[in-house]
Order: structure tokens, then C-alpha cells, then sequence
């Protein structure tokens, strides 16, 4: 495979040979529903995900966590299922089944043997389109949501990430909680979160994928049969649904600065920036930088702040992109005495590498750590099946390993330097729970970019 292959929206059939002799092929129905899997040989089990491309920016006021609410609904029961039949399908093949709710889309997946794929693609393709969305399984529901997020409310670092993304994100969809909070959950209607569910899983918003032992005319096969048992009309003519603008968007800070008090041991602290877009063409050199400062355990933030100072058992940097908008940040958990230490140690080693670059060796570390970390991480079918649909939902490309490998061979210091110094240039936000106050941090960064 040489080169990005594109997934056009108007092309119905592709097939294309990946590394590892594996073959992707992909579908597109006359109703818009789009299947793609990648046949991997040798595999026993596959992973099966039906997504949607709707996640918590898209929510309306009336409705903020909806996106999340529907995911927990959908496993409670259709016409032909109880939620304890969904369950014990999978229980009783020694399969896994879930979802996920992310910020801009949504996932509902399952694991299982060869022999049981037809089996999940019924029973989710089942949840997906007919859920009851029962009045008393909602209400109970809403129960469990609150539990789970006072569950998060109690994880300071939970609870300091989430500071973190609306600090540096301010008013952006994208920095809002996914989940919600309890005041929306206690007041939003099962007639917002229908109106949600109608308006976001039709079959043009559904992309559906499978990677491991499947066979790619059989998954169609059982997909356009359980869709069409489901009721869904698949004969109707529709395009998919666009896939989102990828242009980037100026963000405007919120808070330079966001401390919680709280009586706890450590102090979570993290520093952000904007980051990158999805789309941007340095988003592999962000893997570069972010390998280098705070990607592992020889990394600058884990020597520096924990094996030469002993400052933090927990040091590392992140990046998050989005398809308009991203974060970058830091975050390093210590005793309240060393909170200012370690946020001016965790800056002050972004900005040496901004200022004086990368040596030879940290760039030829970070390459074998992330091109490992890649090729191992596609011996799990979990991963194969989320790379094609995050290539469908988002970009519209799938890059395949080897040629993930080659572009990022080609990154080199003055590339990985330049990102840095963009980073540093950005307005910083800095957020931390624990037991301090704004007095430690007063002046942080000279209020850095006010």
C-alpha cells in the first residue's frame, strides 16, 4: 500500500490490501450505511463496532449529555429483546460487548468468536435501531448516570481534566463534559433524548466496521438482514451524511488559571494549550514531541521531575485532537509543598525543548517507541476495528501502518523544535485540585499570553 487511501462518500465498493497481508474492503449501501472490515489472517476472534458521528459537542441546551443518556438506553431493551437478553447473548459466548460516548462520536461494540459475529451484528444492529427507550428503564437510568458521575467527581484527576478542556477551550462545544452534569441530567426529558436518538441514527449516519476473522460479503450480508428485520427502509436512496468541516477554529481561552480546593493528599496538576487540529499535516509530529517530553519513562518530564527530583509518582504529557480543535497539556500529580515545582519544572521543560530542539537519539527513541507501539497495538482486533472507523468518521482516509512508518521516519529535530515553539506561543491554562489555592500559582508563567 503506498500512500493514503481516500474513502469517497459517492464511491460504493473499495478494496485494499494493508500490511500484515490483511485486506480492508469497504461498502456503501444505496441507504447510505457504510461497512467496512479488515480480514486479518490467522485471527479467530473479530471486533464488530457500529458507530454514529454525533458525540457531546453536537447536543442542543435542552439537551447537553443526551448523547451519552441514549448510549446507556439503547441496553435496555428493543421489542424483541429484554436488556437481560442483550446481555446474556454475549455472556453466553464468552463475548464483550459495550460503548463509548466521545466528544464527537459514539461507538457500541462487541468482541466475540468468528462463529458468534453474525450473532453481534444482529444483537446491536437490534439495540441500534429499536430501542424502547422505556419512561421507568429511563428514570432509572438517570439514577445510574448520576451515580457514575459522582463517581468521576470524586477523581480529582478526572475532575482537573475536565477543568483543563474548558479553561483552554472556553465557550467550544468541545469543552464541555461528555457526560454532562447532574444538574442537566436531573432535568433533561425523555422527549429530548428521543428527539436526539431520531434525528442521529438513521441509516445515512451509520457507519458500521469489523476487523479480524471476518468474511466482508458476509458481514454485509448479516447487516443488511438485521437492518432490514429491524424495519429500516434500506432500499431508500440517501447519501451518507457529510462527514465534519475540518477547518480549524480559534479558541478563546476561558481561565488562565482554575483551582479547586480540596482536602486530599496530591495535587493534580495540568497545563494545556491549544492543540491540533485533526488534520493537521504535523499531527505525527505531535506524536514526535509528546514521545520525547512525556511519552514514557525515559522521557524529559519523567526524568526530570520524578527519577532526578523524586517530585511526582505520575508525570506525563497528552495530546488530544479533534476534527476543528484540539488540546495539548501536561499533567503531573504531587504533595501540595511541590505543586509550584513541578508545574514550573513541567513548563519549563516544554520550553527548553522549544528553545533548544531535540538531540538525534531522543528523535530515534521516539520513533522506535512509537512505531512499536503502533505495530503491536494492531495485534488487537479492538484496534483494527477503531482505526477504520475513526479513518471513515473522520479524516476519510485510512493510512495504514507502513505508510504511517515511512512519514514518520521523514519528521526530523527542526520540525519537532518548531511544533514546540508554536505550543509555548499559545495562550496556557493551568488547572489543578488538590490542597492548594490561586496563591500557589500566583504569577504562574508571567499569566502567559493574557
Amino acid at each position: 500500500m503506498n500512500g493514503a487511501i481516500e474513502l469517497p462518500l459517492d464511491v460504493a465498493e473499495l478494496s485494499f490490501a494493508a500490511s500484515g497481508d490483511a485486506l480492508v474492503r469497504r461498502t456503501v449501501l444505496p441507504s447510505g450505511v457504510r461497512i467496512l472490515s479488515e480480514h486479518v489472517p490467522g485471527s479467530r476472534s473479530a471486533t464488530l463496532g457500529y458507530w454514529v458521528a454525533v458525540g457531546s459537542r453536537d447536543e442542543l441546551p435542552a439537551g447537553y449529555g443526551s448523547t451519552h443518556f441514549l448510549e446507556h438506553l439503547l441496553f435496555k431493551g428493543t421489542p424483541t429483546r429484554t436488556a437481560l437478553d442483550i446481555a446474556i447473548a454475549f455472556d453466553s459466548v464468552g463475548g464483550e460487548h459495550n460503548a463509548l460516548t466521545a466528544k464527537e462520536h459514539t461507538c457500541y461494540y462487541a468482541k466475540v468468536r468468528d462463529r458468534d459475529l453474525a450473532m453481534a451484528v444482529d444483537v446491536i444492529a437490534d439495540m441500534l435501531t429499536g430501542s424502547l427507550l422505556d419512561p421507568t428503564e429511563f428514570e432509572t437510568e438517570r439514577g445510574v448516570i448520576l451515580e457514575e458521575l459522582a463517581m468521576a467527581e470524586d477523581d480529582p484527576a478526572d475532575v482537573a481534566s475536565q477543568n483543563l478542556f474548558e479553561a483552554v477551550l472556553g465557550d467550544h462545544a468541545l469543552g464541555r463534559p461528555i457526560g454532562g452534569t447532574p444538574e442537566v441530567i436531573r432535568e433533561v426529558s425523555r422527549d429530548a433524548v428521543f428527539a436526539h436518538y431520531r434525528e442521529n441514527y438513521r441509516p445515512q449516519d451509520l457507519v458500521i466496521t469489523a476487523a479480524g476473522a471476518v468474511d466482508h460479503d458476509a458481514l454485509v450480508a448479516d447487516v443488511t438482514a438485521a437492518l432490514s428485520a429491524a424495519g429500516w427502509d434500506l432500499t431508500a436512496t440517501a447519501r451518507p451524511v457529510e462527514r465534519r468541516v475540518l477547518d480549524e477554529s480559534v479558541v478563546t481561552r476561558r481561565s488562565h488559571l482554575s483551582v479547586e480546593t480540596r482536602p486530599i493528599e496530591q495535587v493534580h496538576v495540568l497545563i494545556g494549550f491549544p492543540g491540533l487540529a485533526a488534520a493537521d499535516d504535523r499531527r505525527l509530529t505531535m506524536g514526535v514531541l509528546n514521545s520525547i517530553l512525556g511519552g514514557g519513562m525515559s522521557s524529559r518530564l519523567f526524568q526530570e521531575v520524578r527519577e532526578k527530583r523524586g517530585l511526582a509518582y505520575s508525570v506525563y504529557s497528552f495530546a488530544a485532537s479533534y476534527s476543528d480543535a484540539g488540546v495539548f497539556g501536561l499533567y503531573g500529580a504531587c504533595s501540595p509543598a511541590k505543586a509550584r515545582q513541578v508545574a514550573d519544572l513541567m513548563l519549563s521543560e516544554l520550553q527548553r525543548l522549544a528553545e533548544d530542539g531535540v538531540t538525534a537519539d531522543e528523535l530515534a527513541r521516539a520513533y522506535g517507541q512509537l512505531s512499536g507501539a503502533s505495530a503491536l497495538a494492531l495485534e488487537d482486533s479492538d484496534t483494527r476495528m477503531s482505526r477504520l472507523g475513526r479513518a471513515e468518521i473522520t479524516l476519510g482516509e485510512f493510512l495504514d501502518l507502513d505508510e504511517s512508518l515511512e512519514r514518520l521516519a521523514l519528521i526530523t529535530a527542526d520540525e519537532v523544535q518548531a511544533l514546540a515553539a508554536d505550543l509555548v506561543s499559545r495562550p496556557l491554562s493551568l488547572a489543578a485540585v488538590g490542597a492548594v489555592d490561586d496563591d500557589v500559582f500566583a504569577g504562574f508563567a508571567g499569566n502567559h499570553q493574557e
